[in-house]
């Protein structure tokens, strides 16, 4: 999909991947904003300010009574003062920052009756920054800035938007819909559009992905979801359970074989919501043939372990409160990489308060294939190096389920290292992809792990 030079107008452009018609996301620029994205983006970006305001005051106010304290109480009206005139001060900044932006959203989201209005969410630029807001305060973003955070849902990306779990409305998004289905779970901070990273680079082509490989190889219809990954890993599993159980059985055709391949946390999110399929009967976890975790921190991410264990360290000194209070405030979604994903409800209220007999690892669905790909920056992941970074984000024992403590049961066949990769080169590499044809392909057979 691109605009005409000079229009408004969105016309489809296809191209072709051995017979198989693609359409590459959108990249649309121009347009206008709809008025909720504006009003809440006001409202965030003066909210914003506003903190960053009143955590430098805060900070000003921690080193000044450093100073003052040392001087004993000769200090105290100079202090009552300094003190008085400085809070006047921020307080009067920061609620000026705080209104400006909301009132300049307001302005700007005035517009004639009929403007071309294009959400912000479609365009490759703009969904990226709020995959990324999504990502690290999206429980916030959902209660307090509904324009800006996803809904989860299914991608259109033959016609712009989410496409309507109903029959017309799937019909319109899919119109070579086959009975095999790939459904596509990004991560942390992404968008559906992540799974195209890399692509003109690894394949010459832009609109090349794992979804349009396995479409034109083993004639799977991919299916992309995009949803609010700051959210709960356990809450979007059930909500992705219920989503598929709607788009199960509204698809143009009868499904008979359906695949789970997520990235990063978006194997967690897969993994939960086949575990919620089962618990509430739903049909489709009957239909599951394979799920596939890439770079999937099933063990938890060392990057959350260490801001977990930070956040105390900072709350201990005054002029650094400002910043551990910003931590402590990431999404729920983050918090959640620090253990993975358990099968019990509500763990994630107070994880670490948890007794153990009460953290059940998320059971596989039975007769359903399970298998990883773990990444090392290293080509092998013995190396010192490898066995520290993992992929940066991810470590391979977290990658591959099992480090001396947790064990996730993966069978050794269905497991495999790809050496030399970082954690987002993993969402489109020929490697990757190598590994998912041969889990995929109807003869497929066990050769151990790779060790590539």
């Amino acid at each position: 999909r691109h605009r005409e030079p000079g229009s408004t107008r969105v016309v489809a452009r296809h191209q072709t991947l051995h017979g198989i018609m693609l359409s590459p996301p959108a990249s649309t620029v121009g347009g206008v904003a709809t008025r909720a994205e504006v009003r809440d983006a006001g409202r965030l970006v003066g909210d914003s300010l506003a903190g960053v305001v009143r955590a430098i005051g805060h900070t000003h106010l921690s080193m000044s009574a450093r100073t003052f304290d040392a001087i004993g109480p000769a200090a105290a009206p100079i202090r009552l003062f300094h003190d008085g005139l400085t809070r006047g001060v921020y307080a009067t900044v920061a609620g000026a920052h705080a209104v400006v932006p909301r009132v300049g959203a307001l302005v700007a989201g005035e517009r004639p009756a009929g403007d071309d209005v294009e959400a912000w969410s479609p365009r490759s630029r703009a969904a990226r920054v709020l995959g990324a807001l999504n990502g690290l305060k999206g429980d916030a973003v959902a209660a307090d800035y509904p324009g800006l955070a996803f809904p989860m849902a299914l991608r259109d990306h033959l016609n712009g938007g989410d496409a309507e779990p109903t029959r017309s409305g799937l019909a319109a998004a899919y119109p070579n819909a086959s009975g095999r289905v790939a459904v596509f779970v990004h991560g942390l901070c992404e968008t559906d559009r992540s799974w195209w990273d890399g692509a003109e680079r690894h394949h010459g082509d832009p609109s090349v992905s794992y979804g349009a490989l396995l479409e034109a190889d083993l004639g799977f219809t991919p299916a992309y979801l995009r949803y609010n990954s700051g959210l709960a890993v356990s809450d979007n599993g059930r909500e992705l359970a219920a989503l598929i159980d709607d788009v199960v059985a509204a698809w143009p055709v009868r499904v008979d074989d359906l695949v789970l391949i997520g990235h990063s946390m978006g194997g967690l999110v897969a993994r939960s919501a086949c575990h919620h399929a089962e618990l509430d009967g739903r049909s489709w976890a009957g239909l599951v043939r394979h799920v596939i975790c890439v770079g999937t921190p099933h063990l938890g991410a060392p990057l959350e372990r260490g801001v977990h264990r930070l956040v105390p360290v900072l709350d201990r000194v005054p002029e650094t409160r400002p910043l551990a209070a910003f931590l402590r405030d990431r999404s729920q979604g983050v918090q959640d990489l620090r253990h993975g994903v358990f099968a019990t409800d509500g763990y994630h209220v107070d994880p670490d308060g948890y007794l153990a007999e009460r953290r059940r690892e998320v059971p596989f669905l039975a007769g359903v294939t399970y298998c990883f790909v773990g990444a090392t920056i290293t080509r092998d992941r013995h190396h010192p190096l490898g066995r520290v970074m993992g992929d940066l984000l991810v470590t391979y024992p977290s990658a591959s389920g099992s480090d001396g403590h947790r064990t996730i049961p993966f069978e050794v066949e269905h497991g495999a290292h790809v050496g030399g990769l970082t954690h987002f080169a993993l969402l489109n590499h020929p490697t990757v992809y190598a590994h998912l044809r041969r889990w995929l392909s109807p003869d497929a057979t066990s050769d151990g792990v790779s060790a590539m």
